[in-house]
């Protein structure tokens, strides 16, 4: 996964949704306040994907946050949030000489950025949080790893090569550098595949908005093969969380907190669609010998015969121990769908991941004339 899928998405996608969770945020707000004392917050970027679920969340649970960011991307959003204007690669004086219980850094991958940012902020903030990714694990061959992984390697040269291939060793050494910098007061979540309402990727969206087409839906290998993903609220809620009781460490985010197959994920969204669509489940060598591509083709899926199958296996229990919980996946399945429809009808007509119909319907076909 490169950053820029972290990233995708437009002004348009955050503003639609943001109605989405207003009136639950109202509702919960009152019986869902911070234990003791409020926190001060600053978030860096935090008005894209990631970002505005955890604002929210921290907001929600009444703590003051305050926004550092260009205020290029949906600047309309989080009026009732102090903001901060500078750029990670220039001018950071806005935050010279400010205290903070906590900061949150949401999004970059760039060592530079977390060298800067922990450096100036380091001696005036209590907590520095990091949200990292799966990818700084440096072999997922191996199934149930846990935080003791070996991470990705990055050369010294490659620290400001923004290659989607070195993604993982540059996470990897942004954690490195946060380890050394801020040595008594970091914490770090390495979430896999983030999903729900403002992911802009399609990289799990694909499989709710086409199911809820209906008919006939192709269906990758035989179902058992394992999958993970953590919806975002849930890792913004875990964040406010390791922030509120300033519980420090490294910890893997991702879910549910059992086994997850695939044939449980695509037979939940048939379920909530509630129309006349059904699987077909479609070998996966033979998918693999017609050029299917797992993960962009078939998003969510690696089958055991790919390396890095393992990515959806990884041990999440010191995180559900630190308070990680997880939603049902219907509701992130139905919020998903309905984020989706809040989207211009453009948007909507080309997912940026999956399978385009015409091949869909080809691959099908090519499966039903197969010789027995």
């Amino acid at each position: 996964m490169s950053h820029s899928d972290h990233c995708e998405t437009r002004r348009g996608f955050l503003r639609a949704s943001v109605g989405l969770t207003a009136a639950a945020l109202g509702a919960c707000a009152s019986s869902e306040r911070a234990r003791g004392a409020p926190k001060k917050v600053l978030v860096l970027g935090g008005t894209r994907f990631i970002g505005p679920h955890i604002v929210e969340a921290a907001l929600a649970r009444g703590h003051r946050v305050t926004l550092f960011n260009r205020g290029k991307t949906n600047p309309e959003l989080f009026p009732e949030c102090e903001k901060l204007r500078g750029d990670r690669d220039g001018d950071m004086s806005a935050l010279e000489g400010r205290r903070w219980d906590a900061v949150l850094d949401t999004w970059t991958d760039m060592p530079r950025h977390v060298r800067s940012a922990a450096t100036l902020l380091g001696p005036n903030v209590g907590q520095y949080v990091f949200v990292s990714s799966l990818n700084a694990v440096a072999d997922l061959s191996q199934p149930h790893l846990d935080e003791t992984a070996e991470t990705t390697p990055l050369e010294p040269k490659d620290e400001d090569n923004p290659s989607a291939e070195l993604f993982g060793g540059r996470k990897a050494r942004c954690e490195k550098l946060l380890a050394e910098l801020c040595t008594d007061r970091y914490t770090i979540v390495r979430p896999g595949l983030i999903v729900g309402p403002r992911d802009g990727s399609d990289r799990f969206t694909y499989w709710p908005v086409r199911i809820a087409r209906g008919g006939e839906v192709l269906a990758p290998g035989s179902g058992d093969d394992p999958t993970q993903f953590v919806d975002a609220r849930d890792l913004a809620e875990f964040v406010v969380r390791l922030v509120e009781r300033r519980t420090l460490g490294l910890f893997h985010v991702v879910g549910p907190e059992r086994e997850l197959s695939m044939r449980e994920v695509l037979e939940t969204c048939v379920r909530v669609a509630e129309n006349d669509a059904r699987l077909t489940w479609v070998d996966t060598r033979f998918l693999l010998e017609r050029g299917v591509a797992p993960w962009t083709d078939l998003p969510a899926w690696l089958p055991s015969l790919e390396p890095g199958h393992a990515y959806w296996t990884l041990n999440v229990s010191k995180a559900i121990r630190a308070g990680l919980a997880f939603r049902p996946l219907d509701e992130t399945v139905r919020d998903t769908l309905a984020w989706w429809a809040t989207l211009p009808e453009a948007r909507r007509a080309e997912l940026k991941r999956g399978l385009a119909p015409e091949r869909e319907r080809e691959l099908l076909a090519q499966w039903h004339a197969r010789p027995s």
